[in-house]
């Protein structure tokens, strides 16, 4: 088995500078264009919070093709204002194929049947609200597109434009924008915020683990698992729990 596991990873790691090098020189725009209607149709989806920033990384799939799926974790434990949020701007881009995953119930019954795992293993509360339902629902496509950025900090600071993951290619077109940039597109383009940026989230997730964040210079993540070594849910994470980054850009 170790050979064709080596043969699926270096096929995976040629089709990853492959897609790189096919992306040279295009702006986002460009590269989410070229990655959803030239070289992956039919088989590329965008994973989406619709948190704080997510507005700049959904209007450029729309812009490109506004019929690519749009996966979104609702984990049961989300605020009233991000479902909200949701609905207000697929309809406002015209996003015509939001799937909505959530957890498995069997899984919740195991492992959160009160629905306070968050507060003793917060790994595990993500593992089963977010993880495994995107594992599954990304079974049929071969690229997901994230708006991950570099400006977040953490792990994300070295952040290339496109990895792998679990057996799939992830492109970031957003990967080295800053956070003017991206507070510019929203003005350039009139997008609407979400309605709980104005009450100091710059990040927004599940309810139990998202906080306000008063210091306006502070990491845009700093109110995710506050007081925590945690910065990621996981779903940016291979299952062993390392990652593959390509290009070095």
């Amino acid at each position: 088995m170790a050979p064709l596991k080596s043969e699926y990873r270096l096929a995976l790691e040629a089709g990853a500078q492959a897609l790189d090098a096919a992306l040279d020189g295009l702006d986002a725009a460009g590269a989410v264009r070229r990655v959803l209607a030239d070289i992956y149709p039919g088989e590329s989806c965008v994973v989406s919070s619709f948190g704080a920033e997510s507005a700049v990384i959904l209007h450029l799939v729309a812009q490109a093709k506004p019929d690519t799926p749009v996966l979104f974790m609702d984990t049961g434990q989300l605020f009233d204002e991000t479902l909200a949020y949701r609905d207000a701007l697929a309809d406002r881009l015209g996003l015509t194929d939001i799937q909505t995953l959530t957890p498995n119930p069997d899984h919740l019954k195991a492992d959160d049947p009160d629905g306070v795992l968050h507060q003793t293993n917060p790994d595990l509360c993500c593992h089963i609200r977010k993880t495994l339902p995107l594992i599954s629902a990304l079974r049929p496509f071969k690229v997901w597109i994230s708006g991950r950025k570099r400006h977040h900090g953490g792990d994300r600071a070295a952040l290339p434009r496109v990895e792998i993951q679990d057996g799939k290619l992830k492109l970031n077109p957003l990967f080295d924008w800053s956070r003017d940039e991206i507070n510019a597109y929203f003005e350039a383009h009139d997008l609407p915020p979400h309605p709980m940026v104005a009450d100091g989230y710059p990040s927004i997730g599940c309810l139990p683990c998202t906080s306000q964040v008063k210091d306006p210079g502070a990491d845009p993540r700093a109110g995710r698992w506050a007081g925590q070594d945690k910065t990621e849910c996981g779903i940016h994470i291979a299952e062993d729990g390392t990652i593959t980054r390509t290009g070095g850009r």
